[in-house]
């Protein structure tokens, strides 16, 4: 069973913070189309208005332009809220490495203010994006939640830096807390523009256009490509998981693995294109080879993704032809 028929109690609210962002986006339409409501923060920084547009006439629908950083919107955000979904953060390895003290700022403070925010209202659950970066160096396949290896960007130490913060709340101030380690996560909405895209939809954007995109090294890194109606669902169920799954993290994947190349072949012969792609030198901070164990993830939050990357990535293929 996917989310769509998951119930929670009426009139319920959810926070989600990032909301005008790529998977904040989709998890707002998600929470609308049920029939709950939706508090939407987001300093445009990353997001997107054009995200949102669609749900701003939504009553169940309220936008606040606002930043994480400041402990005081924090707090207004999550008065009178159910549920906390927060997604706010700043992505992308290479970009930490050359912002460090930035990324502490957004990534760390910024959901610490969240979960004292979160606490002081009076939240039942918060769920917060975690990533796959936080297994650094662990070479052993899949991974598994517990065995972590030396991080690799001050991106992935913010990521776990911000899973031992809610562990703290679980612990000491009785926050359920339930995070997700999101693996590459794709989909309809993810930026395909600038330096830091992501890779599926900078492939999409400049196969349409009929130039050759760059690959990072050869092409032979794996990774566990994610749709996004899987990430929708663990948020989800994560707001419905028992105390006893609190105060920990969650691989949130497909469970397979694709070699970059390989995708890149089939958006290829998928577009009907024959564009040869042009290999560059690999990305600082990356990780060679990812693929996730989910079977904690299924026991504890019941997560069961319905979408593979095939089924995923043609309904990706439909969604750029129509939007780029």
């Amino acid at each position: 069973m996917g989310y769509k028929q998951l119930q929670f109690p009426e009139g319920s609210v959810f926070v989600v913070t990032g909301g005008a962002g790529f998977i904040g986006s989709n998890l707002c339409e998600a929470i609308l189309n049920m029939g709950y409501r939706v508090r939407c923060l987001d300093n445009l920084s990353n997001g997107k208005k054009d995200n949102i547009v669609e749900f701003l006439a939504n009553r169940d629908f309220e936008f606040i332009i606002g930043d994480i950083r400041d402990f005081d919107t924090c707090q207004k955000v999550c008065e009178g809220a159910d549920y906390v979904l927060h997604q706010a953060a700043w992505g992308s390895v290479p970009r930490s490495i050359e912002m460090p003290l930035f990324y502490a700022n957004n990534n760390i403070i910024g959901t610490v203010n969240m979960l004292e925010a979160a606490t002081k209202c009076g939240v039942k659950k918060f769920v917060y994006a975690s990533s796959s970066s936080v297994y650094g160096d662990e070479a052993h396949m899949p991974k598994s939640e517990g065995q972590e290896g030396n991080l690799l960007s001050p991106y992935a130490v913010t990521k776990r830096v911000a899973e031992e913060y809610a562990k703290q709340y679980t612990m000491y101030y009785g926050l359920d807390t339930y995070g997700l380690r999101y693996f590459n996560v794709f989909g309809r909405r993810q930026d395909p523009h600038g330096a830091y895209a992501a890779v599926i939809p900078k492939f999409l954007k400049m196969l349409i256009n009929d130039e050759s995109p760059t690959i990072n090294g050869d092409g032979k890194q794996s990774r566990d490509f994610t749709y996004i109606d899987n990430v929708i669902e663990a948020n989800l169920k994560a707001c419905l998981a028992g105390k006893e799954a609190s105060g920990q993290a969650y691989n949130i994947a497909f469970g397979g693995r694709e070699y970059l190349i390989d995708v890149y072949n089939t958006l290829n012969k998928v577009l009907g294109k024959d564009i040869k792609p042009i290999f560059g030198p690999d990305r600082k901070g990356d990780i060679k080879h990812s693929n996730a164990d989910i079977s904690k993830a299924r026991q504890l939050l019941g997560y069961d993704p319905e979408y593979s990357f095939e089924d995923g990535i043609k309904l990706a293929i439909e969604w750029y032809k129509e939007n780029l």
